[in-house]
């Protein structure tokens, strides 16, 4: 365990604010596979119909500069911009698939849907040891989350009884909360919470989310790189990286 990552103590911090898809949940890697293949259907059907060239999405720039962490409909419209496509803005209730930034979004949550009820969710061991450590010594833990299949996902991998609430994106969108890197939905939660953001971390995998994270000024900022390059996050709002968040220290009990 490397010393210069600070423990989690009551002393410093009163609560926890985790992300859930790659730092909770092993289903960073289903985001991202159904981001590629919404987009892919429709860059290809695009391609032949208007005789354009067929870029596919790239599963690994396009995804972490693009959508990760983001709500969904913002990582539609910031996907498509950074191609020069512009689309109606649509519906919430356009039929997945439509030609507009809902209607695309709406696809992508059914091909995520129906990946979740496939293959199941598993938690991240390490992350999983440190809920247990928090909350045993005091501490309290929430999730802060742009997916719309929050506590599904949460029951899925067996941990909703970990946190005392959480933040998704169905709470964002009832509350009109701009979503990451913006802030609101992390202070959010330490509101609902009733501790100061100074008095609370931050765990995130993606860029927005650091960004997120040091834009609330929260108290500490955890960037968690299970893969690709931890220095995005630390350049980003990270004050430490680590591989799995078992290596963060916690008060003894």
């Amino acid at each position: 365990m490397s010393s210069s990552i600070p423990a989690i103590t009551r002393d410093r911090f009163d609560a926890v604010l985790f992300d859930l898809d790659g730092v909770l949940t092993q289903t960073a890697k289903i985001h991202a596979a159904c981001w590629k293949e919404m987009f892919d259907d429709y860059l290809k059907e695009r391609s032949g119909r208007l005789a354009e060239p067929f870029r596919p999405f790239d599963i690994v720039t396009d995804y972490k500069l693009h959508v990760d962490g983001k709500p969904r409909v913002d990582g539609v419209r910031d996907f498509l911009a950074s191609r020069e496509i512009e689309l109606p803005e649509g519906e919430t209730d356009d039929p997945p698939g439509e030609e507009t930034v809902r209607g695309l979004g709406n696809r992508k949550n059914e091909l995520v849907s129906a990946a979740i009820a496939t293959r199941g969710v598993e938690a991240f061991a390490g992350s999983v040891d440190l809920v247990r450590r928090l909350r045993a010594s005091g501490i309290r833990t929430a999730v802060v989350s742009s997916s719309h299949n929050c506590e599904p996902v949460l029951r899925a991998a067996g941990i909703v009884d970990l946190f005392e609430l959480w933040v998704d994106g169905q709470v964002a969108a009832r509350l009109e909360l701009a979503g990451k890197p913006a802030p609101d939905t992390f202070l959010e939660a330490a509101r609902q919470l009733g501790v100061e953001p100074k008095r609370c971390v931050v765990a995130e995998d993606a860029i927005s989310g650091v960004q997120a994270g040091r834009a609330g000024a929260f108290g500490l900022v955890i960037g968690v790189h299970r893969e690709g390059d931890p220095e995005a996050l630390k350049n980003n709002g990270a004050d430490v990286v680590v591989e799995d968040l078992n290596e963060v220290p916690t008060a003894r009990v």
